[in-house]
């Protein structure tokens, strides 16, 4: 299927929390013996949770599913406090690998209603990171989807009114919604940097530069991702002739011609986008257009932090042998990236 040429976007694909999050689960992979449970998927991406899958990771959707004294890891999105609660009280070595940027509005939905604000929160209904947000205070948040929401509040009378946001949405779509309760609330409390993530409007910046140039766009991720579907929505309203959403790239159409832009989401492998540009096969080869540059680095949780560092001692102290993961489990994993730890395992399933 060969086409003239393809544009990639920069950055694409894993963001620094996903890298957090995907390394977290693959260290935990390779100290406890299988099963090794998570609290829903590590992230949204088919193709890495059926890889942690084949190497004996058990995904749960309840924390009652796991049995007493098993190691647990809590997904990338974030959790509901009752749940980690419950989760601790299992008996069994517990690591949060909630992405930073989703404890920062954890945290700010805690300070707020402890004000005595009312959040009115914009995500999606049913995603997990949404659920786990809107849990740790849930008399006082409201899920707001649409402006239909908003006239659903009715007369809040002299509360004072917040707005926070789901991580992963898209700027226009957050954009419109903000503007609307602004307009609503003039004395709206907005933090003082966006809740958006960084590495989603960076993707999405990232696929704006090449939109025009193409005459079809390719989103590599899952459709349980909410950045990925973000993407999607940017690439339509860009104007794009035609957008099409893969996992892999024996998903790809066979009739693509001319100009293809391809991007991925947060939680897609770049082993994936190879893939993608390789079945491809354009004939005037691949630009790619870079629009900022990440550098971004979240640490493993602390939890797996102490993990690491207690057995490196402990191994350090059986071969009488120094080791620098025993002072510094930090610098090995900022050392590591998470596509080097998925292709220690097996490949990628059916890439």
């Amino acid at each position: 299927m060969p086409v003239d040429r393809v544009i990639l976007a920069e950055p694409r694909g894993f963001c620094a929390g996903v890298e957090k999050a995907i390394k977290a689960l693959a260290w935990m992979v390779r100290v406890f013996e299988p099963p090794v449970y998570c609290y829903h998927e590590i992230v949204h991406n088919q193709l890495v949770v059926d890889q942690f899958r084949a190497q004996g990771v058990v995904f749960v959707d309840d924390v009652s599913e796991v049995p007493p004294g098993s190691p647990l890891m809590l997904s990338a999105h974030g959790t509901a406090p009752e749940v980690v609660a419950d989760a601790r009280r299992g008996g069994g070595v517990v690591v949060d690998a909630v992405c930073p940027l989703v404890t920062k509005v954890h945290h700010e939905v805690e300070v707020r209603t402890r004000k005595g604000f009312t959040v009115l929160y914009i995500g999606h209904a049913g995603h997990e990171e949404a659920i786990g947000t809107m849990a740790v205070a849930p008399d006082a948040v409201r899920l707001i989807e649409t402006e239909e929401d908003l006239d659903a509040l009715g007369d809040l009378g002299e509360e004072p009114v917040a707005l926070l946001a789901q991580t992963t949405l898209s700027h226009d779509e957050w954009r419109g919604l903000m503007e609307e309760a602004k307009r609503r609330f003039p004395d709206l409390w907005l933090p003082s940097r966006s809740d958006l993530c960084f590495a989603t409007t960076n993707r999405q910046a990232a696929l704006k530069a090449i939109a025009g140039e193409a005459d079809a766009i390719i989103v590599i991720g899952s459709a349980n991702s909410s950045n990925t579907v973000a993407l999607e929505k940017v690439a339509m309203a860009s104007g794009c002739d035609r957008v099409v959403r893969i996992n892999r790239p024996d998903e790809l159409p066979d009739d693509l011609s001319g100009t293809v832009g391809v991007t991925a989401g947060a939680s897609a492998p770049e082993a994936v986008v190879e893939a993608v540009v390789a079945r491809l096969a354009p004939a005037g080869g691949v630009r790619i257009v870079p629009v900022t540059t990440e550098d971004e680095y979240f640490p493993p949780p602390p939890e797996l932090r102490q993990l690491l560092r207690a057995l490196a001692t402990a191994l350090a102290a059986v071969t009488a042998a120094p080791s620098r993961t025993a002072l510094d489990p930090v610098g090995e994993d900022r050392c590591t990236s998470a596509a080097d730890l998925l292709a220690m395992a097996d490949a990628l399933p059916s890439v």
